[in-house]
């Protein structure tokens, strides 16, 4: 059995590709990277170093590559493989879109029966893009919602950074927490659920995908933005967790969250399985072994402020489920002054470009071009006082963050 993983990163190596590889399958890898092409095809192994309270070292055997710019040879491996997967990020996966559809039409000559995806994608409404990308680029009549799968999923598994020169002496060593549930769409399937253990179908995906992006993503923007704000020394996530005031303004930020997902989804979530779900997230956080970083988890601010994603979209999600949120609110304005740089003292290039030219025409023009709100919604004007009291308590060399946590 042959398993097509989409992206040789660290999602895909670190986790779906070893799921697969453990239960049997062999997982041929497709990336652009020629450094990681080269590596994989000719050890045909790599190592995932599990960092945890009980650390592991695993070796994962039985794979192979394919170079992601030879779109006839990844159809040709779609056209005969038993699944697939796709953990590019969302700017790369319209770049898998010209090999799935050929790779469909492959399948439909050979009658080898519909093909299923799984959608490793931090990306709400993943399987909607994907198919309307596929689209156009298969036969015309091509019955596509009989013929292509899409599962989307939560993906909880943290993977830290990978230092130069951890990366230099082995460009396939890849780094993980012992973490290793794949929670996935049951009903998207059309072949059936794969039996490989790790993964839990879920019949209402959208409960879980909300539960990522405000619990678990939010939980790291509150370490982040917070921990940044009050302590700008902290480097790692762990001492955000232990930092008296962010950790419990991190805690109070993914409750407000949850209490509007309990609303949401009453027949997914209670208050004890939201208790366990955050209390679980947060000894995560903890890890010092993982050595995850405030950098890390928080850089990329014009994505993770938009809209949608974990901040403002948590913003609108508690609001239409009648939940208050200021912790939540102060995450947003403290987003705005992210300054935290890597390891070299470097910061995100485009977080740079972000403090620069985005954030110097004022908070209005961020809340407006960035976050995607208006005055008069209520939002803006929550957001635009929490940003103005964070400089007020600057000013005044003052804590920000509420003393009653």
């Amino acid at each position: 059995m042959t398993f097509v993983q989409i992206g040789a990163g660290n999602i895909g190596r670190s986790f779906i590709g070893p799921l697969f590889a453990r239960a049997g399958y062999e997982v041929v890898f497709v990336d652009v990277d020629p450094v990681l092409l080269a590596a994989l095809n000719e050890r045909r192994a790599y190592t995932v170093e599990v960092r945890d309270r009980h650390p592991e070292t695993l070796h994962i055997t039985g794979v192979r590559a394919v170079d992601g710019r030879d779109v006839d040879s990844v159809a040709e491996e779609l056209a005969t493989c038993r699944y697939a997967a796709t953990a590019v990020g969302p700017k790369a996966l319209p770049h898998t879109f010209p090999a799935l559809a050929q790779g469909l039409l492959q399948r439909e000559e050979r009658g080898a029966g519909p093909l299923d995806v799984i959608l490793a994608e931090n990306l709400r409404d993943a399987a909607r893009a994907v198919r309307e990308g596929v689209r156009p680029l298969g036969p015309a009549g091509l019955p596509l919602e009989e013929r292509l799968g899409l599962a989307e999923t939560s993906i909880g598994k943290m993977v830290p950074i990978m230092s130069a020169e951890d990366r230099a002496r082995d460009p396939l060593l890849v780094y993980a927490e012992a973490y290793n549930t794949l929670i996935c769409d049951r009903r998207a399937f059309l072949t059936g659920v794969p039996d490989v253990p790790g993964i839990d179908a879920k019949d209402n995906m959208r409960a879980y995908v909300d539960r990522k992006a405000f619990i678990h993503n939010l939980g790291h923007a509150l370490c982040a933005y917070l921990g940044h704000l009050e302590a700008p020394e902290l480097v790692y996530t762990w001492e955000a967790v232990e930092h008296p005031r962010v950790g419990a303004a991190t805690s109070a930020g993914m409750w407000e969250s949850g209490r509007a997902l309990i609303a949401a989804y009453p027949e997914e979530f209670t208050e004890g399985s939201q208790a366990a779900h955050i209390e679980d997230l947060l000894r995560r956080f903890a890890n010092k072994a993982l050595g995850d970083t405030i950098y890390r988890v928080g850089r990329d601010l014009a994505r993770k402020l938009g809209p949608e994603d974990r901040v403002i979209g948590a913003l609108r999600f508690d609001r239409a489920h009648g939940t208050p949120a200021p912790v939540t609110t102060l995450c947003a304005a403290a987003g705005m002054l992210f300054r935290a740089a890597d390891e070299r003292g470097e910061p995100f290039e485009p977080d740079a470009r972000f403090a620069e030219e985005v954030y110097a025409q004022g908070p209005d023009h961020v809340l407006r071009a960035v976050c995607g709100l208006v005055p008069g919604d209520g939002i803006y004007e929550t957001v635009h006082a929490a940003h103005e009291a964070i400089l007020e308590a600057r000013a005044g060399g003052r804590s920000v963050l509420p003393a009653d946590l």
